[in-house]
């Protein structure tokens, strides 16, 4: 009797080993990559240059001003300020994931994080300096003038500048959400309404530009497929006409890179001109000028409970 109540205890906790291994979902969406392993050398010194404001020409501007990795890796206003105060002309991404992307930007005017950082620092909207002023104020610093000669080779240097940028914002992936425990198995996580906004979400055919592993942010769309947002918003701008900015193919006016969902329910405003307040609001929006479609009773609510579940942990704590 002993050694048959043995077996059994043995065969439940088999049981329960099949359980927590449960085999990934096959779905059209897949899981965050792992965080990369880089030369922690120069990711510090990428993290220590996020937050320092001298590389903007009057000292009071960091990337961190903007992209608040406490508020989604974006800020919580319709435009951030530049370094003169005066709004900038796009809605801030958030920073989070954006390795992932496929170009930066809402125009995707450049393909690499490198190129972004050049954009920014040298913009006269943003942060209006120049790469001579920058690389005086930290080849200067004797610290970062000793901690870029234990990186690299050269030491200080614009291309070390923009790379050690650019390497600490490939740390900042946010790991672990609880649609990404889903799709690893773990089918309990979501709540039933949530499985269902997931289902809505394809059927409705949502999937078709928010795809990947970023859930977007690897394809262009233009915005307002079924209609004109722009027009019936209303005081049209420049950056509106998104790519056409980049390209002057006309075929690219108000055409926009896709966002990435993960983290959304934590980066309102929403859209290049930060137009929708909420996401209630921005899934209403892609409901009538994306899709053409009036959604069924409660199905934006299922939509929103659903995005919800796609924020991730960043140092091992939700967003």
């Amino acid at each position: 009797m002993a050694s048959h109540g043995l077996i059994l205890a043995l065969g439940l906790l088999v049981g329960l080993s099949v359980a927590v291994h449960a085999e990934p979902l096959d779905e059209p969406l897949k899981p965050l990559p792992p965080i990369p392993t880089l030369d922690p050398k120069r990711v510090q010194l990428g993290l220590r240059l996020f937050n320092d404001p001298r590389l903007s020409v009057n000292n009071t501007l960091s990337c961190a001003s903007c992209h608040r990795l406490d508020k989604g890796g974006a800020d919580d206003k319709q435009f951030s300020p530049g370094f003169d105060g005066k709004p900038v002309e796009f809605n801030t991404p958030t920073v989070f994931n954006a390795s992932l992307n496929f170009h930066q930007f809402w125009d995707g005017r450049v393909d690499t994080l490198e190129e972004q950082v050049h954009i920014v620092v040298t913009s006269p909207a943003e942060m209006g300096s120049t790469w001579e002023a920058v690389l005086k104020r930290i080849g200067q610093d004797p610290d970062y003038a000793r901690d870029f000669d234990d990186a690299y080779p050269d030491g200080v240097t614009q291309a070390n500048i923009q790379g050690a940028l650019a390497d600490y914002e490939r740390t900042l992936l946010t790991p672990n959400s609880r649609f990404d425990q889903y799709l690893l198995g773990d089918t309990d996580i979501l709540t039933p309404r949530e499985k269902f906004g997931y289902q809505r979400f394809k059927e409705y055919g949502c999937i078709a530009c928010h795809q990947g592993v970023n859930i977007g942010g690897n394809m262009f769309q233009k915005f307002g497929v079924m209609g004109d947002y722009i027009q019936d918003r209303g005081n049209p701008t420049r950056a509106d006409d998104g790519r056409f900015n980049v390209t002057g193919d006309e075929d690219d006016r108000q055409v926009f890179k896709v966002p990435s969902l993960r983290n959304v329910a934590v980066t309102a405003p929403y859209f290049h001109d930060g137009s929708a307040p909420t996401l209630e609001r921005a899934v209403e929006v892609m409901f009538k000028y994306q899709l053409g479609r009036e959604p069924l009773k409660n199905d934006t609510e299922l939509i929103v409970e659903f995005l919800k579940t796609l924020t991730g942990e960043w140092e091992g704590k939700p967003l």
